[in-house]
């Protein structure tokens, strides 16, 4: 009976989470062998038949073995190898003629290939970067039987060729004479991918490739003759890419790098207008309305202006792996989900958290829109090459944490500006009148406080009277403590060399005061050696003679032997003797 209790309160503990979840569990496979990361997954209806499928560029298990899958529900519909490792992968529709058919791209090595229902359409490869000249040279040199391979190795290892320098001595000779006829090329690889809408802001509008690639440049190609419209550079590799407006119209584009900061770029701008530098490597980018939501590898959510400025900082529990936009449009909401590395995935609205999804394993890749006839699907892939879908629930309301994000209560309190009164009303006028007169006597005033303040700062450079030493040869900085209530007062003088080596000999203590006021044993000693770095504190007794309650000032003279000029002078504000006054 208790085991049979026991797991009953465990079903309803799970029935209770399940219906106090947002979310509805629709399918999970942990060995649905999928990895990829967010960049390489997108949702599209590619068929034109309002079913939307899941689209995966797949890097296969270790990296081996790349090839494209795409979902219909929690089946593979389709797979095709890869020839490299897939970068990214989006979907655009392409021209305005029926059907709307959207095309699938996926960035791939140097080249993007273009799919149309499913089937290859279009290769576009990135063009070659002009080779490096003293390669061409060397090359030449082999061709010409100049060199030998042996020779080839030891220069190539200065320009670091790698292809060249991995293979074995014996395995060279093969290579040089299969290579050595052809013209040297040199290729890039595409680094990240997204869309550009071309000239209107529709859902269903057209849209342009933008590519990032590992020569540092980002090119704009024509969705329907795939040719360059623009080219910049940056002065880093870009690693993701978030872009708003049209690009017939007005564009910005937001490019984070591997140097560790965040470039933003305008229509008909060759470089970059901003630079946002960050603390750490960004390890995503996400564009919510018009603030920039980034995650670094030191756990931290960001939130940018397009101007740079920083808007707020939110710590996470643990390192974000992977990020990406969360739209729900019947609610006008968008947040951003980060994929952690303790197994949680957190929705944030700017810095206030809407919702902790828990997984089972670690969480890789995030996707968030329609899948299949559903309009709110949550796609996730785990490290271990599982897939979960998640559905948002239609009665699902995200509310902010209190106290987490807002202008505070006290900012929306109206203040009680007082009325102008007419004294304000004459003043301002006085002011907008003669404001130039004002303004000179102003000035006028403030030059003659710095001369008052300069004359007296050399004043008391001249006469000593300040209680550090400004000479190099004497570097002495004396201060002073009193004690007691009185009518007997301990006097303590701290005095120390700040030279860094040269001890300092042969100084003298003197002390001036009222001798009807105040009485001292010692007036007049001699000071020990005084060591570098140390502090010499000096102590005598100091005896009020008066019963008034009066009390003055004791100066402490820093002299040289021999010389009559004091090399420090300190003020000392006696107390009134307590003692005294009780007596």
């Amino acid at each position: 009976m208790a085991a049979a209790s026991s797991s009953d309160s465990d079903s309803g503990r799970a029935e209770s989470s399940e219906a106090s979840s947002k979310w509805l569990d629709a399918h999970y496979d942990p060995m649905a062998n999928i990895h990829t990361f967010s960049s390489c997954l997108a949702l599209a209806d590619l068929h034109g038949d309002g079913e939307y499928k899941l689209v995966v560029g797949d890097l296969g298990p270790s990296g081996q073995h790349p090839r494209l899958k795409v979902l219909k529900g929690p089946t593979v519909l389709t797979e095709s190898p890869l020839p490299a490792l897939p970068a990214a992968a989006a979907t655009f529709l392409m021209e305005q003629h029926e059907p709307r058919t959207p095309a699938l791209a996926l960035a791939s090595g140097p080249c993007v290939y273009v799919y149309k229902n499913l089937k290859p359409y279009f290769k576009f490869t990135l063009p070659q970067l002009p080779p490096n000249p003293l390669e061409q040279d060397l090359w030449n040199q082999v061709k010409e039987d100049r060199i030998d391979p042996l020779t080839l190795k030891e220069m190539l290892e200065v320009l670091c060729v790698c292809r060249f320098l991995q293979l074995e001595l014996s395995e060279m000779e093969a290579f040089v004479s299969q290579h050595k006829s052809k013209s040297i090329k040199r290729q890039t690889v595409i680094t990240t991918m997204t869309t550009l809408k071309k000239n209107l802001a529709d859902e269903d509008a057209v849209s342009c490739l933008v590519l990032g690639t590992e020569n540092k440049e980002l090119l704009v190609l024509d969705p329907e003759a795939f040719t360059i419209l623009a080219k910049m550079s940056l002065p880093s590799v870009p690693v993701f890419l978030e872009v708003s407006g049209q690009f017939d119209v007005e564009f910005r584009l937001a490019a984070a790098c591997r140097n560790g900061n965040i470039y933003i770029l305008r229509r008909d701008s060759k470089r970059p207008k901003y630079c946002i530098e960050l603390s750490a490597q960004p390890v995503g980018l996400v564009r919510v309305h018009k603030v920039l939501v980034v995650g670094s590898n030191q756990d931290t959510l960001h939130g940018f202006t397009h101007k740079g400025k920083k808007l707020w900082t939110v710590q996470m529990p643990a390192a974000i792996l992977t990020m990406n936009l969360l739209e729900q449009r019947s609610r006008s909401l968008q947040a951003v989900m980060a994929g952690l590395a303790n197994g949680e995935v957190h929705i944030y609205h700017d810095k206030a958290l809407l919702n902790v999804i828990r997984t089972p394993d670690v969480v890789t890749s995030l996707c968030f829109g329609r899948y299949g006839r559903e309009d709110n699907t949550l796609i996730m892939t785990t490290r271990g090459g599982g897939l979960i879908i998640k559905i948002l629930k239609r009665t699902a309301v995200f509310v902010e944490a209190r106290g987490e994000a807002g202008p505070p209560p006290a900012q929306a309190m109206k203040l009680n500006v007082p009325r102008k009164t007419r004294l304000y009303v004459d003043q301002t006028l006085r002011e907008r009148e003669a404001g130039t007169a004002m303004h000179r006597t102003f000035q006028t005033d403030l030059y003659l406080l710095r001369l008052r303040a300069a004359r007296a700062y050399v004043q008391a450079l001249e006469s000593s009277l300040n209680p550090v030493s400004v000479t190099a040869r004497e570097p002495l900085k004396l201060h002073a403590v009193v004690q007691g209530l009185g009518p007997t007062f301990k006097l303590t003088l701290h005095l120390q060399n700040t030279s860094t080596a040269r001890p300092i000999l042969g100084l003298l203590v003197c002390f001036l005061y009222n001798e009807v006021l105040y009485a001292l044993p010692r007036a007049f000693f001699k000071v020990p050696l005084l060591v570098p770095g140390l502090n010499y504190p000096l102590e005598t007794f100091v005896e009020s003679l008066s019963d008034k309650g009066i009390s003055d000032i004791i100066k402490v003279l820093v002299l040289r032997e021999g010389q009559s000029a004091p090399l420090l002078s300190a003020h000392i504000n006696m107390p009134v003797s307590e003692g005294l006054e009780a007596t």
